[in-house]
């Protein structure tokens, strides 16, 4: 199974996830704090926007509006990396 770099936007250190891991996850065993609180995608408390790359969902539709997935925001605790990804805080 391949493996992704995942990427905070303006920070040095970087983790890495294969497509079953969440970047929160990834993130977490990188030593990058992160905030979190559900862990399931309906908080809220960990959105982020997608830079650069790709995420999927084990859910259909995790907490996030049509426009803001549309203008590129994810949620950590639950996305899954398909490419490299370079994320920055919501």
């Amino acid at each position: 199974m391949p493996t992704f770099r995942i990427r905070v936007d303006g920070q040095v250190t970087e983790g890495e996830a294969d497509s079953e891991t969440s970047l929160f996850a990834a993130l977490s065993r990188a030593g990058i704090a992160w905030p979190v609180s559900c862990r399931n995608g309906t908080c809220r408390t960990c959105i982020a926007r997608l830079l650069q790359g790709r995420v999927r969902y084990d859910i259909a539709w995790p907490g996030l509006s049509a426009e803001e997935k549309e203008e590129g925001y994810c949620l950590p605790c639950i996305a899954r990396p398909l490419a490299d990804v370079v994320i920055t805080r919501g």
